[in-house]
């Protein structure tokens, strides 16, 4: 059975921090019980396999504009509370809406780059709802003819602690519509109700109502991330979630395979990735719980406590809520051609996009999926390209392990990003070509990256000079040092000749450290492997 109360008056989010200060804890109504299988229910479980999960989207990205959608109040975050209200954005009787030209062109463009089909008349209507922080009594929406429909997108799923391989994925877009937003509710214990910010209210949102077409929280975090990768290279939105510039609100039901979709629940106001991954994980698995045990599921709308890491009921929609949709009276039809916007000229604005980007790369240089992934998603392209394009016919495999596994791994020590990379892209060019030519090895190549990332203003090739870091070729020289280790470990030989292959893990190790990083491994390694064998038979 799941529990989804309050307890004696108090919130379970309370009671559960409360809990190591309440003498009664143990006993309580089976409180633990609920907490840990509440715990449980993330896990996937192997009798759940047979149901079907489907998740749809809705995301609210704030246009990137100067002022609001239908007011010359500024669009400003952290600015002190109810500094930035019009007469129109608090409803004053009489004030009228003056459509934002810029937040079209936003809205136009970033239907193109997701392949919508763009309405060259589009209509808005008022939506009516009754919130504190929605002064008009209602919300300027285009629910009936909105601004673009029947688009896509295309993006990569690639999560190594779920989906082992990646894949391609795509989520059809049903609709992209202006709106404004609204205001803030502030709830704060030490006053005795809600205060109201209006700063928000009238701010331009594009409303991005997605098909339910994912399975996953992890597919759920991919699409948006892919989404706000392409409204960043726009421009159109800054996609700062901790700041509330983009939403998501999350559909989720579970069905058998052969039968209908379930009924969803709404998850309202995820503000990070990890909220929406989690939250998403946690109610396909809740929902699957109620059904295994013979419950049934309620269509209503849920919130995510990232403390619990669960979904709570937050109002049910049993009854559907009726907004009376109007045409909105104070806005002509929307004609794009009278604004001289016509969609065609936009297409030239929109800048090469993630999906192209990998693409091209696993076209031009025959890489895996999984790295153009790293390359593109991780921002990590730019510096890459800058690499390839320094010197001619750089190995581009060796160029990838090395970017993305020792720069990268230095760069996340210091919590530093590509673009913060002290090593030029010529410097590291100049180092792959020194691997590529068997100058150093890869071992010193590593050491090499470490030293010119602190700050060395020594060219590579003299690095590796002074250093005396020169990889040796010499096959002969290779051989005395492998017979040498295998004379001075009889036992390991014996231990190898009886079968007990394991032993070669610990000779390597002595190799290794003969070598000392001048030597080819992999030549070191084979010749090792051969004397041994010899010595064997």
């Amino acid at each position: 059975m799941i529990f989804n109360v309050r307890t004696c008056g108090i919130q379970t989010s309370l009671l559960w921090k409360l809990k190591g200060k309440l003498s009664f804890w143990p006993s309580t109504c089976g409180l633990r019980e609920i907490f840990t299988f509440n715990c449980a229910l993330g896990k996937p479980q192997e009798k759940w396999k047979h149901w079907i999960s489907v998740v749809g989207l809705e995301v609210h990205a704030q246009i990137k504009t100067n002022s609001k959608l239908f007011s010359g109040s500024a669009n400003k975050f952290a600015s002190p509370a109810n500094s930035l209200v019009s007469l129109f954005d608090c409803a004053i009787p009489g004030t009228l809406p003056v459509l934002n030209k810029h937040s079209i062109e936003a809205a136009i463009l970033t239907a193109l780059a997701l392949n919508c089909n763009v309405n060259l008349i589009s209509e808005f209507d008022r939506k009516h709802y009754f919130y504190a922080d929605m002064p008009a009594g209602y919300q300027i929406t285009q629910q009936r003819i909105p601004l673009a429909v029947d688009g896509h997108l295309d993006f990569a799923v690639f999560s190594p602690a779920v989906h082992k391989v990646p894949y391609k994925k795509q989520s059809k877009i049903k609709q992209l519509q202006l709106e404004q937003d609204s205001g803030k509710s502030l709830h704060e214990e030490s006053s005795f109700g809600s205060l109201i910010d209006l700063n928000r209210a009238g701010v331009g949102l594009m409303e991005l109502v997605f098909e339910p077409d994912l399975k996953d929280g992890e597919e759920a975090v991919a699409c948006v991330s892919e989404l706000v990768r392409i409204l960043e290279f726009l421009g159109t939105c800054d996609c700062k979630m901790e700041e509330g510039s983009l939403r998501v609100d999350a559909n989720v039901s579970v069905h058998k395979a052969g039968d209908n979709f379930g009924t969803r629940t709404e998850i309202k106001n995820l503000n990070s990735l990890r909220a929406l991954s989690r939250s998403i994980d946690y109610e396909i698995s809740r929902q699957i719980a109620v059904l295994e045990n013979g419950g049934k599921i309620i269509n209503e709308t849920r919130g995510y406590d990232p403390q619990l890491k669960t979904t709570l009921s937050m109002r049910d929609k049993e009854e559907k809520q009726d907004y009376r949709y109007m045409p909105e009276p104070n806005l002509l039809p929307l004609n794009l051609l009278e604004l001289k916007l016509h969609p065609s000229d936009f297409r030239a604005r929109i800048p090469v996009l993630p999906e192209q980007q990998r693409t091209v790369l696993m076209n031009k240089y025959q890489l895996s999926l999984e790295t153009t992934i790293q390359l593109v998603n991780g921002g990590n392209i730019g510096y890459f390209e800058d690499v390839m394009g320094a010197l001619p016919d750089l190995p581009v495999k060796k160029v990838c392990s090395l970017l993305l596994t020792d720069m990268l791994g230095l760069l996340h020590k210091d919590e530093k990003t590509i673009h913060q990379c002290p090593v030029h892209p010529r410097q590291f060019a100049e180092v792959v070509e020194l691997v590529k030519n068997k100058t150093i090895t890869h071992a010193a190549s590593q050491n090499l990256l470490s030293i010119l990332y602190r700050g060395d203003k020594r060219k590579p090739k003299q690095v590796v000079e002074e250093e005396g870091w020169a990889m040796i070729n010499d096959s002969k020289k290779l051989e005395a040092i492998c017979q040498q280790i295998l004379s001075s470990n009889p036992k390991a030989v014996a231990s190898f000749r009886a079968g007990k292959t394991k032993v070669f893990k610990s000779l390597s190790a002595h190799l290794n450290k003969e070598c000392n990083n001048k030597y080819d491994m992999g030549e070191a390694t084979q010749t090792l492997r051969r004397l041994l064998q010899e010595r064997v038979e």
